[in-house]
Parts: structure tokens; C-alpha cells; sequence
């Protein structure tokens, strides 16, 4: 389907971003979110020189119900429909032992990484149902389906929850004609990745099988093919785009 309406959450930078760029270089409408408005504005200029037959940015924290019904019925008011959907925005939040983690910081993750998840989902179904048609991707992790190292179980823990919400929202919408899977990125070249790798980039890299983090625009290619018509058998799935790490 050409024109498409894409709603990409968390595109002001790395994969969101690189999404967001990537339907828009298919000509499609992106409606892009985040938190800061001015980015935004600089993105919908982005977006129109890639290609996009329109663009508009919603300032919107995922954290907040009436903020995503707004970023939601912004779009569909505006543009008459809701094709895709990419559920982005996230955080991983800071590196603590499950010793020591606060209230707070389990939270601070869980409430963007899940919540956010959660109530995009919600209001994306609550269209496509009604439209009987669509296509959902939620960007889960590779510490979605593994464990996590010291640190980062939380983190973990909030992914894993993203894939459980993924597999039973694909149960609820199929009779509906509507789609949703989960990408589960590796170590991708992002700022969050080179906060957390640090000096140890390289030997986060070694233990990735093709030797090398991954980049933004190769999770945002998986994405889009996820939601391609000739993807239209696929659903309830979790793509790991990883460079081999989850393999063995």
C-alpha cells in the first residue's frame, strides 16, 4: 500500500528517527512523537526532503494516556486512517544491581518502556479494530527473550514485557484483520549504546557473531518489511535483528 498513515513514537533520534526517515523515503504520511517539540518541527522538515507525502510531529510523552489518545486521534482526525503503527519510545534507564534498585527507577523504566507500550497499543486497536485493518510493530530487545547482565534485569524485564503484550495484542487483533510483531534489536549504534558501551565497544562488539554493532536504518528496514503486504502472514512474531547474537 502506497500513502500510508505511519504513526512512529520515540523519532526524534536512533531507530525511531531512522524509521520514521524510512517510510518516509516510500512516500509514505508520518506522523511522528516525542518530547521535545522543537526537534520535532526540525524532523517534519527532514521528513518532507526524504520523500513523505506529509508530516507532522505531536509532542507526546507515552507515559501519559491523554497524551497518546491525543497523538492517536490527532492523526486519524488529520489524515482520515491509521495504516501502521511503530511503538519506539523507550528508555533504558540507569545500570543498577536488583540489589539495589529503587522503586523509582523500576518506574522510571517500566512506565515508559511498558505503560507507553501499553497505552499506544490501546489506541492504535481501538482504530484499526474498528477499521479492520493494520499493522502494529513494537521495538522490544534482544534482553526481551534473554536474560540481561548486572545491571540492566529491569530493563530486561520491561522488554520481556513488551514481547508478552506484543503475542497476546496479535491474539486479540486477528479476527480483526489487524497485525502486530516485535523487532528485538542487538547492540545498535545508537547514543544509548555508546553510553552504555562506553571504552567496552569493542568487546561488545566480539560477541556479536558478524562482529559489529548494527545500525539505526537496519532495525528500521526490519520494521518496515514487518509491515509490507507481503509480510501479511506474519503476526504474533519477534524478529531479532541482532547480528547473530541470540543464535546460539
Amino acid at each position: 500500500m502506497s500513502d500510508r498513515v505511519v504513526v512512529v513514537t520515540g523519532a526524534l533520534t536512533g531507530i525511531g528517527r531512522a524509521t520514521a526517515e524510512a517510510y518516509a523515503d516510500g512516500g509514505d504520511i508520518v506522523v511522528a512523537s516525542g518530547r521535545n517539540a522543537e526537534v520535532g518541527e526540525e524532523l517534519v522538515a527532514q521528513l518532507l526532503d526524504c520523500g513523505a507525502k506529509a508530516a507532522l510531529f505531536v509532542q507526546t510523552d507515552v507515559r501519559y494516556e491523554d497524551q497518546v489518545s491525543d497523538l492517536i486521534n490527532t492523526a486519524v482526525e488529520r489524515f482520515g486512517r491509521l495504516d501502521v503503527g511503530v511503538n519506539n519510545a523507550g528508555t533504558d534507564g540507569e545500570l543498577v544491581e536488583l540489589s539495589e534498585i529503587t522503586v523509582e527507577q523500576y518506574q522510571q523504566i517500566f512506565d515508559t518502556n511498558v505503560l507507553g507500550t501499553l497505552l499506544t497499543l490501546k489506541h492504535q486497536l481501538r482504530v484499526m479494530k474498528s477499521q479492520r485493518s493494520g499493522v502494529i510493530v513494537n521495538v522490544s530487545s534482544v534482553l526481551g527473550v534473554k536474560g540481561a547482565p548486572v545491571g540492566a534485569a529491569i530493563y530486561s524485564a520491561s522488554k520481556h514485557a513488551v514481547v508478552g503484550l506484543t503475542r497476546s495484542a496479535a491474539l486479540e487483533a486477528a479476527p480483526y484483520g489487524v497485525r502486530v510483531n516485535a523487532v528485538a534489536p542487538g547492540f545498535i549504534d545508537t547514543a544509548m549504546f555508546q553510553r552504555v558501551a562506553g571504552a567496552q565497544r569493542e568487546g561488545y562488539e566480539r560477541i556479536v557473531p558478524l562482529e559489529r554493532a548494527g545500525a539505526p536504518e537496519e532495525i528500521a528496514s526490519a520494521i518496515v518489511s514487518l509491515t509490507a503486504s507481503s509480510a501479511s502472514y506474519i503476526t504474533g512474531s519477534v524478529l531479532a535483528v541482532d547480528g547473530g547474537l541470540t543464535a546460539g
